[in-house]
């Protein structure tokens, strides 16, 4: 058996001023410095006795998160630019309101940047669905599928979610029809079993925050 833990970074200063995040690197607020603290202090209570290997999206928000908690279960972290969120395109750097009113196609409602299919895009220059999928799936065969290593992984919530559907071996298609969406500082636990099934136990368990 092998067990994935996966973080959604904390809170980070795009949360508060009211711009685009995706690959502008924002760092961590105060409160989502405290909020890795809580994450690292009760998950080294929680696998003190198992070893595990630590990967990262390389932007500032999940690095910072990501390292916050590497020292807290004092073990090495390797950063990966597979694990970044999506890139929007022309939406980097701008701010929320923007992304609003100069989207180019159909979205989740709610959402500002998450279109409704796997093709489209929301802004010129910016990754569809397929395309984070694709680096997804080249990370997960390159580690996942050739290692029995137990692993961490922080990332961002719109790389979780196609994470999400790739480990239960969702097909791309699927992701028309439905969304495993997170919340800020979220943390699952996923497990592949002796007969290689693979298992989601808890999903985006908040707890580890407050």
């Amino acid at each position: 058996m092998r067990n994935i833990i996966t973080i959604q970074h904390t809170q980070s200063v795009q949360h508060t001023n009211g711009m685009v995040g995706s690959w502008t690197d924002w760092d961590l607020t105060e409160h989502g410095i405290e909020q890795a603290k809580r994450i690292g202090e009760r998950l080294s209570r929680e696998i003190k006795n198992q070893r595990y290997v630590m990967y990262s999206s390389d932007l500032l928000r999940a690095k910072h998160t990501a390292e916050i908690i590497a020292g807290f279960l004092g073990i090495g972290l390797i950063f990966t630019d597979a694990l970044r969120e999506f890139n929007l395109g022309e939406a980097v750097g701008k701010s929320k309101e923007w992304a609003r009113k100069n989207a180019i196609c159909e979205s989740f409602p709610e959402t500002i940047d998450w279109p409704e299919t796997i093709d489209d895009k929301p802004f010129l220059g910016a990754e569809s669905k397929r395309e984070v999928w694709n680096r997804l799936l080249d990370f997960h065969n390159q580690i996942i599928a050739k290692t029995e290593e137990n692993l961490i992984i922080v990332s961002h919530d719109g790389t979780l979610s196609l994470f999400y559907a790739l480990w239960l071996g969702l097909n791309i298609e699927m992701l028309n029809k439905c969304n495993l969406s997170g919340y800020t500082g979220g943390v699952s636990f996923m497990r592949e079993d002796s007969n290689k099934n693979r298992i989601i136990s808890r999903l985006n368990d908040l707890s580890y925050i407050k």
